[in-house]
């Protein structure tokens, strides 16, 4: 949705009407009062959970500290189960979801330059221009929206270093980040199939940053294909491809899944959880019903030519929170009518699969990270 098509919200300040447009991607607030820091954290909490949209006037740093106690006391009211199953999966998801929505509900105003007029406020004319173009008029959005720009504006501007590739990809905001190593660690180490030797063509479905695509080029497949359909990561993936000097090798295409033709080597790393993302961010984290995974999965073999392989990269979190079961896993591998010609298994190393205070500690735990190398049936 662009700008000019996202909502205007309505608020009443000394007496005064005025208006704004609303450029969060969480529903508008349909009411706006005034805070400041005379309204008490519990206060600002009670309108909050309403639905109650409160837009700053004060100090930037007081306005992150109240943030902080609405977290607070928000989790003071939410009890996760010390094992986690399907249906308490879904009542923890609830749970984060009613977060977001009451955390969101702390608002900021930046005029039509993108500027702050909070005391201490930072520069973050940069990290909005990134995300919605040149500013025009006045707008307002959440507080957490805000933070989450600005770092994203600073993992775009450093970049994270990738090991795998040996250089930093550069994640814009929106786009999953390649911060956990061990799956790309998997695509580096698997051996290629034989057919590349002759025809070195490979399809990269669902690019995000780039960084499989990269990956893929840097293990010297002549010409990879990378696809996706989110604009974000489309722009995403072209800035990593030309700084990475591999505008030569990597195509990117907006597709939903599949390019036409066929490939040597089909790659996919799906959103590994068969559950609804409460926002747009989580796309690439949760997949209703799974439906890139099988979509993945059923059209494989129409793209792979003869001797070719589709690499499945999966996560089996979603099996130990009781959402997908290994047997449901490969019947699908079955009714697409692919084999399965070799798994190999990391476990994770990201310090959440550590910390014991995370909910889903016992289904991180025990984690298990697979490549599967699938081939179309004879």
């Amino acid at each position: 949705m662009s700008l000019n098509e996202r909502p205007f919200i309505h608020w009443t300040e000394d007496g005064a009407a005025h208006c704004a447009r609303w450029i969060s991607e969480s529903p508008a607030p349909k009411q706006v009062l005034i805070a400041d820091p005379a309204m008490s954290a519990d206060a600002a909490y009670g309108l909050a959970c309403q639905g109650i949209g409160l837009l700053w006037r004060g100090d930037y740093h007081n306005a992150r500290q109240l943030l902080t106690a609405l977290a607070r006391r928000h989790e003071r009211r939410v009890h996760v189960p010390a094992h986690i199953e399907a249906a308490a999966f879904h009542r923890y998801r609830q749970a984060r979801a009613q977060r977001a929505r009451t955390l969101g509900a702390l608002l900021i105003e930046l005029d039509s330059g993108y500027r702050l007029g909070l005391r201490r406020a930072p520069d973050v004319r940069r990290a909005c221009e990134e995300v919605y173009g040149p500013g025009a008029e006045p707008c307002v959005m959440s507080l957490r929206t805000l933070l989450g720009l600005i770092g994203a504006h600073e993992w775009r501007r450093k970049g994270i270093e990738v090991p795998a590739i040996g250089a930093r990809i550069h994640p814009h905001y929106g786009v999953f980040a390649p911060i956990r190593s061990e799956y790309l660690d998997l695509i580096a180490a698997a051996p290629l199939p034989a057919l590349t030797a002759t025809f070195s063509l490979a399809f990269d479905i669902g690019t995000g940053t780039g960084v499989i695509a990269a990956l893929l080029a840097r293990r010297g497949l002549a010409q990879v294909i990378a696809t996706d359909v989110d604009a974000r990561a489309l722009d995403c993936a072209r800035e990593n491809i030309r700084r990475l000097g591999l505008t030569g090798s990597v195509q990117v295409q907006a597709r939903d899944l599949f390019p036409e033709g066929l490939a040597a080597l089909a790659v996919c790393n799906p959103p590994w959880i068969p559950a609804r993302p409460s926002s747009a961010l989580e796309q690439a984290i949760y997949d209703p019903e799974g439906r890139m995974l099988h979509g993945f999965l059923t059209a494989l073999p129409d793209h792979l030519a003869p001797g070719g392989e589709g690499w499945l990269v999966l996560s089996d979190l979603a099996e130990h929170l009781g959402l997908r079961s290994r047997a449901q896993l490969l019947q699908a591998f079955d009714q697409a009518g692919l084999k399965i010609l070799a798994q190999h298994q990391t476990r994770p190393t990201h310090a959440r699969s550590a910390d014991r205070d995370d909910p889903l500690h016992a289904a991180r735990a025990a984690e298990v990270t697979s490549l599967w190398r699938l081939a179309a049936q004879t």
